[in-house]
């Protein structure tokens, strides 16, 4: 397992400010910047402030219109992004190497001295109604919002991360800056660097540009952990071809020591190309063309989602054989052999491994693990913990987490 250690760093700056360093073999230069703040973190009457910050930020600074910002970022040449989800906000641009020193030059302006000026934040509240409306027309997320709202009542995930049109519009500049100054400081920041350089070269660029960067006293947030009401509902839809099934779980006090375990159960039941859904609704019974599993283990959140799109007729059919896979796996029906968890953990050491070749895959889940304040080398632990995985352990993970399920059906009018 040595040979999957990485060459990191951890340095803090006197503002507060983390940063890992992660000196690899490769060309490019990938940097991520994360902000413990997204759409969990808002009041009611600020939902989708978070991502319009997200936005705006890309609209010009103090020194760098919104035109010319955007010119210097393409020029780098590379990738830059940005998302906000529930837990988080992250920017990230990947480059080659040569480029770092000017992509944290652009991030780091963008993040410290932005304007939101009116101008653009009122284009940018419209461009954000147009993305919401284009949503809505995606039946996938169309389907996954309208389960969230039948599964929480007080939760924030309730909430589409990007608020509503209604929200949006009504989110006035003095709001949004309230917010920006809350929760953009150096405090409340990661940032991971993977290139070649050495550790102290990254951390002297680093350090130039936002050695400055204020230092603020941010409140602790507290989060309502809710679990999922455990329903059946049934919404309708214009111009749908087919009907979509969506089932969620939630598992806030599971164990620590149960979360590989999920992991695997995630992979066989639904996220791997030989899944059990998939063999079943699929390759046996033709009823889908894709079904699909997804795992968010994020803190605060712990979800997972059944997910597939079938005909009206055969919405019955579909969830007697989703039902009868989830109960064949909690009563031992359906086998996890030996010889089955042995491909279930070749699959998630092919995907740990795929993630660390990779720098910007690397970089995001560092990331992400200083955010959420996990050991950046916790796939290691979960590498010795698979030695030891058997399916009595898949079994027992399936019979706390795949219960009492928010049962979503969306219709065609």
């Amino acid at each position: 397992m040595n040979k999957l250690m990485f060459n990191s760093c951890n340095h803090s700056m006197n503002n507060g400010l983390k940063v890992v360093t992660i000196k690899k073999e490769t060309k490019l230069a990938s940097i991520h910047v994360g902000l413990k703040v997204g759409a969990m973190f808002e009041d009611k009457h600020e939902k989708g402030v978070s991502h319009l910050i997200e936005h705006m930020l890309f609209k010009g600074t103090k020194s760098r219109n919104n035109e010319r910002l955007n010119e210097e970022l393409e020029f780098l040449g590379g990738d830059y992004n940005a998302y906000t989800d529930y837990t988080c906000t992250v920017y990230g641009v990947t480059a080659l190497e040569e480029e770092l020193e000017k992509s944290v030059e652009l991030l780091s302006d963008m993040l410290i001295n932005s304007t939101f000026t009116k101008e653009e934040l009122e284009k940018e509240k419209n461009v954000i109604v147009a993305e919401i409306r284009a949503n809505n027309d995606d039946i996938e997320d169309y389907s996954f919002k309208k389960a969230h709202e039948a599964a929480f009542n007080v939760s924030a995930l309730k909430n589409d991360v990007a608020g509503t049109e209604e929200s949006v519009l009504s989110i006035s500049r003095e709001m949004l800056l309230n917010f920006y100054n809350k929760y953009y400081c150096p405090n409340n920041c990661v940032i991971t660097v993977v290139s070649s350089l050495d550790h102290e070269e990254v951390i002297d660029i680093l350090s130039k540009y936002l050695s400055k960067w204020e230092e603020k006293h941010i409140d602790e947030k507290k989060f309502i952990k809710e679990k999922n009401n455990s329903l059946l509902k049934t919404s309708y839809k214009n111009d749908m071809e087919q009907s979509t099934i969506t089932y969620l779980f939630t598992f806030n006090e599971l164990p620590k020591s149960m979360e590989l375990p999920l992991k695997i159960l995630n992979l066989k039941l639904g996220e791997s190309s030989n899944s059990i859904l998939f063999r079943e609704l699929r390759e046996n019974r033709g009823l889908a063309y894709d079904i699909y599993t997804f795992l968010d283990m994020s803190k605060n959140v712990k979800t997972l989602y059944i997910y597939t799109a079938v005909s009206e007729e055969n919405i019955e059919e579909t969830m007697n054989a989703i039902n009868k896979c989830i109960d064949g796996i909690k009563n031992k029906k359906i086998l996890f052999n030996t010889t089955t968890v042995n491909l279930m953990k070749k699959v998630h050491k092919t995907a740990v491994v795929s993630t660390l070749e990779d720098s910007t895959d690397l970089g995001n889940y560092v990331l992400h693990q200083c955010l959420e304040d996990e050991n950046i080398y916790e796939f290691i632990q979960d590498m010795h913990r698979l030695e030891n995985l058997q399916g009595s352990h898949i079994y027992d993970v399936a019979n706390v987490v795949l219960n009492d399920p928010t049962i979503h059906i969306l219709k065609p009018i």
